[in-house]
């Protein structure tokens, strides 16, 4: 579906960061940094990485006035519950589990573009999706020794994931309406800046009534790495509008593409670097997924 060059490296650019910011999570619980406040960061970098690129701040009577200023609060407040959520399953059950739960969800966002917007993607992307979706599942699929080192109990590995697969598959889904519906290249950054700003603000308002309550106390360390988790984590978004905006009429393939690579990475990544346990159907599901990412291309 891809019309030039450039368009492939907004793809890949999405699939790299967006698989770091699962990773992170794990490098910030092997320095013992504050997840919550590592997260709380993230949002406020997000808002002056954004702020630098609009020139300006997020507070003018464009963005208050514009049409989609209802969707960036909802998903403002969406992005740092369901980011906390992915932080604690990255720790708890495992990096490769997270990724699946996470991107697994391309069935939904995959659904609504066939549905909302008539999209028609052929028995080859079809194909190709079933494909990734048991490829997902054979290179993710927890096994027992896994949830043993990971401390849990079988239904807990189960629930959780299935919070972030359901949670996610929304999230994109409103993202590619919303980019549908109301957003330009002009208004792109505007919006993410505006989901950002509300991201943050619920952030330190929660962060703050922690403080008081004394249930936290403040970590400039924790506080300092967030910067390391909010550039990626805004041009992970950034590069997908750009890919979505370039490519008018493939959003499915687009979705399903980048949620297998983000699985793929993630999962090769997390057994390089964490040492996490991959099996032959693992591996079996990894080789899967090349595949299917040829036939949705």
């Amino acid at each position: 579906p891809f019309n030039n060059i450039f368009t492939l490296i907004y793809l890949l650019g999405s699939i790299l960061l967006t698989s770091y910011l699962t990773l992170f999570f794990k490098v910030a619980e092997y320095f013992g940094w504050n997840t919550f406040q590592v997260i709380v960061s993230n949002y406020i970098t997000c808002v002056i990485t954004g702020a630098i690129l609009r020139g300006s701040l997020p507070f003018d009577k464009e963005i208050v006035t514009s049409p989609w200023l209802g969707w960036a609060i909802a998903m403002g407040a969406t992005f740092i519950c369901l980011f906390n959520v992915i932080g604690f399953s990255a720790r708890r059950i495992g990096v490769a589990v997270t990724a699946f739960a996470y991107k697994l969800s391309v069935i939904i966002p995959f659904l609504f573009s066939i549905y909302l917007y008539h999209e028609t993607p052929g028995g080859i992307r079809i194909s190709g999706l079933v494909l990734a979706l048991i490829s997902i599942l054979l290179a993710c699929y927890p096994s027992q020794d896994r949830r043993k080192d990971a401390g849990v109990s079988k239904g807990f590995t189960i629930m959780i994931p299935l919070i972030i697969l359901v949670w996610s598959g929304l999230l994109d889904t409103s993202i590619k309406f919303v980019e549908q519906q109301y957003l330009d290249n002009n208004s792109k950054n505007d919006f993410l800046l505006a989901a950002f700003s509300v991201a943050a603000s619920t952030g330190i308002f929660a962060l703050v009534i922690l403080a008081i309550t004394g249930k936290q106390q403040f970590s400039s360390r924790s506080m300092a790495a967030g910067i390391m988790l909010g550039i990626p984590n805004y041009f992970s978004i950034w590069c997908l509008l750009r890919v979505f905006r370039d490519n008018p009429g493939n959003s499915a393939a687009i979705i399903a593409i980048n949620n297998v690579g983000i699985v793929l990475v993630s999962a090769v990544a997390a057994w390089l670097f964490f040492k996490e346990k991959i099996s032959l159907i693992n591996w079996s599901g990894i080789a899967l997924a090349t595949i299917a990412i040829m036939m949705m291309a």
